[in-house]
């Protein structure tokens, strides 16, 4: 498997991880991971999903850190999609990793939420839920396909949220946020699939270069219209410390931001992998993890 990823990634890994960690990493690129689903808590709850599941033989287990959350044994896709739970919007297909950052987040009732790159709204449609649609959430996505796609799965989840299709760095300074999830483009080191031949192709050093780059810049915005003292929580699909740790370490260094550390109640059961920053997460892919880091840092 080794010869099988980017000597330039291999090399960051070693370096970063060591031996066995990365070797750990390199297996977890190798598993197919089961179909997760989360609960849609605006138009259903959790007793009535698992009621028809169970109805329909579905086998599914239960995620420790997230009551709304589903393992599904025995299910794919394709089968889920012929299910009116499906096509109703009373359920979501998104991996347990993608569900960490709108938990650490935790959106309540009243408070102005920007998701900085929203697409294709798992994530926002999540916040919505956990703050029983009373959350104020703003998505903003710069692309126009994918921003097509944020609009029909909120309408079809129900989320009350108001699209911006914009990049988050040409925001205007005027807007002034509560919170911020800013779930940034990245190299997506964390969900690499070994079974996809084409990856090499994209997965390049440019590609982490340039992601760092974007990855300030969205940073730096959301500290400029986010309000002192206030939350930010910023989530990568990579486990590369120069696009989550170094990022936020010179933040800290210039006295911008401080870490809140993320509650050990989700920590627990989680596969994680060493962080340089103390309070952050970072978790290994596994059969049933992506990689994915996330913090929670305020404005100074």
């Amino acid at each position: 498997m080794l010869n099988e990823i980017p000597n330039f990634l291999y090399e960051l890994l070693i370096k970063q991880y060591g031996e066995k960690l990365t070797n750990s990493i390199i297996e977890g690129y190798s598993t197919k991971r089961p179909l997760t689903i989360r609960i849609n808590k605006i138009k259903t709850d959790c007793d009535k999903i698992k009621n028809i599941l169970n109805a329909n033989n579905i086998k599914y287990k239960e995620v420790s850190f997230y009551k709304d959350a589903l393992i599904i044994e025995n299910y794919n896709k394709k089968d889920f999609e012929n299910l009116d739970i499906y096509e109703n919007g009373e359920i979501y297909f998104q991996s347990l990793s993608s569900m960490l950052p709108p938990i650490i987040l935790n959106p309540k009732e009243g408070e102005n939420i920007l998701d900085m790159a929203a697409a294709p709204g798992g994530k926002t449609t999540q916040m919505a839920a956990i703050s029983e649609n009373k959350a104020l959430i703003t998505a903003c996505e710069k692309n126009k396909i994918r921003s097509e796609r944020l609009k029909y799965n909120v309408k079809k989840q129900g989320a009350n949220a108001n699209i911006l299709v914009e990049d988050a760095r040409k925001l205007n300074d005027y807007f002034i946020f509560d919170k911020i999830l800013l779930d940034a483009p990245c190299s997506g080191s964390g969900t690499i699939n070994l079974d996809d031949k084409n990856f090499n192709k994209f997965f390049t050093q440019d590609l982490v270069n340039r992601s760092v780059k974007v990855q300030q810049e969205l940073l730096k915005k959301a500290l400029k219209i986010v309000r002192a003292g206030s939350e930010i929580v910023y989530s990568t699909c990579s486990i590369l410390k120069k696009e989550n740790e170094d990022n936020l370490q010179k933040l800290i260094n210039y006295k911008k931001i401080e870490i809140i550390p993320i509650n050990q109640d989700i920590l627990d059961n989680l596969p994680l992998l060493p962080v340089s920053i103390k309070g952050t997460m970072c978790v290994c892919p596994n059969e049933l993890y992506e990689g994915f880091f996330v913090a929670k840092i305020r404005k100074i």
